[in-house]
């Protein structure tokens, strides 16, 4: 027997079958909080935010065109609710100015961060980000930590292609210069020892 896929979970909830909403939540719990997470940087907030969202989901379900993915519209909603979230808190991110860096910097970052193990890697890029605005930190989670598609990206957060494109290359330069501090000596220091 296949396994259901979103649009028959869909199908299922819109002919009367309401109990089914619980398999699309189980399915993408842990991707709306990882993102409400990112950018409300407040488990508990994010755990509100991923609530407000399957809610607003379910209630939205007939809106849903299947045009795009169901975890793409997903992702806007939690997107948007985070935004809301945001805008009710009163939160401000400022953001630091940064000088420029060039793509030899990057890759010279990018070869130093292999020699780092994995799990204190991943430990530096989310304390790295935690720093960065919100608009920075999602375009990198989505990217990067989902591997969602610029175009996919672009229908979530509601920018242009090109735009998408431009902010998630700033967004990645300005990430690795905050690594970069940090990484360099890792790299200097196993280079010194062969």
């Amino acid at each position: 027997m296949t396994p259901n896929t979103d649009q028959d979970y869909i199908a299922q909830i819109r002919s009367g079958n309401v109990n089914v909403y619980s398999a699309l939540v189980s399915k993408y719990k842990n991707m709306v909080f990882t993102l409400a997470l990112r950018m409300v940087e407040n488990k508990e907030d994010a755990e509100e935010v991923s609530q407000d969202t399957f809610v607003k989901a379910y209630k939205a379900l007939d809106r849903f065109k299947g045009t795009s993915k169901f975890s793409t519209w997903l992702y806007r909603i939690v997107y948007n609710t985070s935004l809301d979230h945001l805008k009710k808190s009163k939160r401000v991110v400022l953001s630091e100015h940064i000088d420029e860096i060039n793509e030899a910097d990057i890759g010279s970052m990018q070869n130093a961060l292999t020699y780092i193990e994995a799990k204190e890697k991943k430990q530096m890029i989310e304390k790295a980000l935690l720093q960065l605005p919100e608009e920075e930190r999602v375009l990198l989670t989505l990217f990067y930590f989902e591997e969602l598609s610029l175009r996919e990206i672009s229908e979530i957060i509601q920018l242009s292609y090109d735009n998408v494109k431009i902010k998630l290359y700033r967004s990645r330069k300005k990430l690795f210069h905050m690594l970069k501090n940090v990484v360099e000596p890792i790299y200097l220091n196993h280079g010194s020892r062969k």
